[in-house]
């Protein structure tokens, strides 16, 4: 069973994290907390989130690299950061994804020494 507080405070701040430019999707921040299979749970602890500058939850996309529906802003955020979309209006995750493997993933929980496979 997932303790709901101990998994919002990890994924809080591996969306902290992100740096300005990048994405991530909701299942590589769900493998980054240890729980691989809980990408949807990510989704709705983002739904959640503050919205602060602290936390910017408008770097998380979906595998695609969908925007969040309904929230048009998420995409001006992006763009305002130079994140590139591909024409079919999602980000271009082979461009914008975050390297993880290229960042300090000491800082990130259960970050050191993985390796992604989504």
């Amino acid at each position: 069973m997932v303790d709901i507080d101990a998994f919002r405070r990890e994924v809080y701040q591996v969306v902290t994290a992100i740096p300005c430019g990048k994405v991530a999707t909701y299942g590589q921040l769900a493998w980054l907390v240890g729980y691989p299979a809980h990408s949807r749970l990510v989704g709705r602890v983002l739904r959640g989130a503050p919205g602060t500058p602290d936390m910017p939850s408008h770097r998380v996309v979906n595998s695609q690299g969908r925007t969040v529906p309904h929230w048009p802003e998420q995409r001006v955020l992006l763009q305002a950061e130079g994140v590139r979309f591909k024409e079919n209006g999602c980000v271009d995750l082979r461009r914008c994804r975050w390297d993880v493997a290229g960042a300090d993933v000491d800082s990130v929980p259960g970050g050191a020494g993985r390796e992604e496979a989504d």
